[in-house]
């Protein structure tokens, strides 16, 4: 059964690297009404509109009769408020994500992730808006940058907007991601570049961990939360724990020869941490874990005023309470550099 069939579908950030993505396995696989893509980066627009044109070119009407491009800023409620209407799915992923951008301009981070959230929380209420998902990150756990402070803050406002909707049938629920390989932004395309042009591959620690997904991993989880939302959860896909160097060296190894290079000529520098980056990463913090629930493709965190959420049930999940400690990337016994292979080589990174 298609999950979105005849759906009109926002998604905010709709030309980065989640939001593309989000928008092709909806029309590859969904049957949507319409899809805006919501996004204050003309360029990326316009380059995403001729990605569509030749993806599809056999084909024009499957995406010319669904998608709607709107050109805006999530920080202008104004706008925002133009783009909601008629619309029953919010996939909210524009953001500043840069933990370097945001510790040297916080409060521009501020306005985007967390005023920004909050206008789509008041313009979803006013529109009646059925379901609305925040994409969050692993760095909202005991923050220690200015971006993950922004998202925590975010989350808590997603789900505080539950408790204050009044009657609207709005439901509004978050998900936490790892790092997403791939994704703009992210070490693997800068690795990437750097062997490329056969310059070091610069790395903050030999001995730092990261969660990591791959990019369908991301969409699956925004799609299964859309589904099993009853509002208020964080939603968290188990994920592996990737050793950065080893990363760097499958890359390497990977994609060295494809440039024209000789792997051993490519060097690996050491450079150290940067301000607000953490040796390894958390999806959820203890007390979090606590009353946590487990199940063996994710973890849910409930919403902890279940009282002002008379309708929410547990039994719906097909959960149990938390038994793992796959939640803390220093506990988890980082993937060997065969299964990073075969993960870069799915999703066709190398």
């Amino acid at each position: 059964m298609k999950r979105f069939k005849n759906k009109k579908i926002l998604i905010t950030g709709g030309t980065g690297s989640l939001g593309k993505e989000l928008v092709y396995s909806l029309l590859r696989n969904e049957e949507p009404k319409i899809i805006r893509i919501y996004d204050v980066d003309e360029t990326e627009q316009f380059n995403f509109l001729q990605e569509l044109k030749h993806d599809f070119r056999n084909d024009p009407k499957h995406y010319e009769d669904t998608v709607r491009f709107l050109l805006g800023d999530v920080r202008d409620k104004e706008r925002l408020n133009r783009a909601v209407e008629g619309i029953d799915i919010i996939i909210h992923t524009a953001a500043l994500k840069h933990v370097g951008a945001c510790e040297y301009n916080p409060f521009e981070a501020v306005k985007t992730n967390v005023l920004g959230t909050q206008n789509i929380i008041d313009v979803a209420i006013d529109n009646n808006v059925g379901k609305i998902i925040f994409t969050s990150s692993d760095k909202a756990v005991n923050p220690s940058n200015t971006m993950g402070a922004t998202k925590l803050l975010a989350e808590k406002l997603m789900t505080a907007a539950n408790y204050y909707k009044g009657d609207r049938k709005c439901i509004f629920s978050s998900v936490r991601f790892g790092n997403v390989m791939g994704s703009r932004g992210s070490v693997i395309p800068l690795f990437t570049q750097q062997i490329k042009t056969k310059n070091p591959v610069t790395i903050t620690e030999p001995t730092m961990t990261r969660f990591m997904m791959s990019m369908s991993q991301a969409v699956d989880l925004v799609f299964e939360s859309v589904e099993m939302t009853q509002g208020g959860e964080v939603f968290i896909f188990k994920m592996p724990v990737v050793n950065i160097l080893d990363l760097a060296e499958v890359l390497i190894e990977g994609l060295a020869p494809k440039y024209g290079h000789r792997v051993e000529d490519i060097r690996i520098n050491t450079i150290g941490t940067k301000p607000g980056e953490k040796m390894y990463e958390e999806l959820m913090t203890e007390d979090e874990a606590a009353r946590s629930l487990e199940r063996e493709d994710m973890f849910i965190i409930p919403p902890e005023m279940r009282e002002e959420l008379p309708d929410w049930d547990e039994s719906k999940y097909n959960a149990t309470s938390i038994k793992s400690k796959d939640f803390i990337s220093k506990d988890v016994l980082p993937i060997t550099k065969e299964q990073i292979k075969s993960i870069l080589r799915n999703d066709g990174i190398i």
